[in-house]
């Protein structure tokens, strides 16, 4: 493991204390390869141990981590853990920042709107929306072994959701939550990872519960049912790499 003693502590290191974003950290890492500080195959300390060092949330560490991974500076190997990659050695010092939130910050913001939303689809919602809501779960059913089509049913599933709301703002902002982050290099990275049928045929129990706090108009257990089943992908997505 690479020994990172001599690193900086705490947020004020290299970086304004303001800046909550992954992208400030996955700069630091970089440099430190750049630098030849931590060399190539040399594997990284544990998300756990980054974190403390840099004064971040773990959360902060793997968005940064798949940043890098994406511009083949490191190698995530789940169950092994982070190396830097042969690929990082004589890299240039220009670095190209990720843009935009994180995915798993994505993820959180989707919780928070998207169970708002369920909740205002129980008390709202017509006949013609529970028709397509059943369409996609049937789909997602149906396809469970199909990432991409199943993906499109769940996309299909959650705006007809906001939808439902007869809102049309909300459901323009759960269609640009959804279609920004599956355009994502860093999601795309994440679900290579992370998204497997098991994860598929959870979301699909998730979906049920939704579908059946929405159709006995239950507002409260719908906000709840959405709350868990984000809560979950987030919990799948941030568990640990060894």
């Amino acid at each position: 493991m690479a020994d990172l003693s001599h690193m900086p502590h705490g947020r004020a290191a290299d970086t304004d204390a303001a800046d909550r974003s992954y992208v400030g950290l996955a700069k630091q890492i970089y440099d430190l390869i750049v630098a030849g500080d931590v060399g190539p195959r040399a594997r990284l300390p544990s998300e756990r141990t980054l974190a403390e060092r840099f004064g971040v949330s773990r959360t902060q560490v793997r968005e940064a981590i798949i940043a890098l991974e994406v511009q083949g500076l490191v190698e995530v190997r789940v169950g092994s853990g982070i190396y830097v990659a042969e690929a990082a050695q004589g890299r240039s010092s220009a670095f190209e920042l990720p843009r935009g939130s994180g995915p798993i910050e994505t993820l959180r913001a989707r919780a928070v709107i998207e169970s708002e939303i369920a909740a205002l689809a129980a008390t709202e919602h017509r006949d013609a929306d529970l028709d397509r809501l059943f369409a996609a779960m049937r789909a997602m059913r149906e396809n469970i072994n199909d990432k991409a089509a199943n993906e499109a049913a769940d996309r299909a599933f959650h705006l007809a959701i906001a939808r439902a709301t007869g809102n049309g703002m909300l459901q323009g902002v759960v269609t640009a939550m959804w279609d920004s982050s599956r355009a994502d290099p860093l999601w795309q990275k994440i679900e290579e990872h992370f998204h497997t049928p098991a994860l598929r045929a959870a979301s699909q129990d998730d979906h049920q519960r939704i579908f059946a706090a929405i159709l006995a108009r239950d507002a409260a257990a719908a906000r709840t049912a959405m709350q868990a089943h984000l809560a979950r992908v987030i919990d799948v997505f941030t568990q640990a790499w060894r």
